[in-house]
């Protein structure tokens, strides 16, 4: 008990001598420096800025357009569109091989069974797909033509501009 004694009235001795530390001469220059800035005169304030005013303008149609049309002399005239009638069938199955770009597919081989020709093909995860004339491969509408031994053919279609398609020839070569 004794010692819990000492160390409240320790505690109460630092404080008081920490309180009695924050007045003295300090705080009179504090003082005296507020004081000569209260002192002086206010400055004056600036002026708000003229705001200049806007003229109307009353619009009367009589020959002028509606600015709310394009002006048809503006308008730069739209290409006509010719259909070669060549376009992929927008209703038909997807094949799994669709989905896979064309340049990472790989032939390894061909296989002929019943009067068939099979092209083998190998998918960068390491699967082999077995294809014949008709299936499709690639991301461009491509469908196998001709399976040989050492490639398969196939024609993409492929489009040069919003509602004109072509047709492109591509191969994808046997690999060792």
């Amino acid at each position: 008990m004794n010692r819990h004694r000492i160390e409240t009235i320790f505690l109460l001795t630092l404080s008081s001598i920490s309180i009695s530390g924050c007045g003295g001469n300090g705080m009179s220059e504090l003082e005296a420096y507020a004081r000569s800035i209260n002192a002086r005169p206010p400055s004056p304030i600036e002026p708000l800025p003229e705001i200049k005013p806007i003229e109307t303008f009353v619009y009367v149609p009589g020959e002028r357009r509606d600015p709310f049309t394009p002006d048809a002399q503006a308008m730069p005239p739209e290409p006509v569109i010719e259909d070669n009638g060549l376009a992929p069938n927008p209703n038909r199955r997807k094949e799994e091989l669709e989905s896979v770009p064309l340049d990472s597919l790989r032939m390894v081989g061909t296989l002929d069974q019943d009067n068939m020709r099979w092209g083998l093909i190998l998918t960068k995860e390491g699967i082999i797909h077995r294809v014949t004339v008709g299936n499709y491969l690639g991301m461009n509408n491509g469908q196998i033509t001709n399976i040989g031994e050492d490639a398969i053919q196939l024609t993409e279609i492929v489009s040069d501009a919003p509602g004109q398609w072509r047709e492109r020839q591509a191969t994808v070569a046997l690999t060792q």
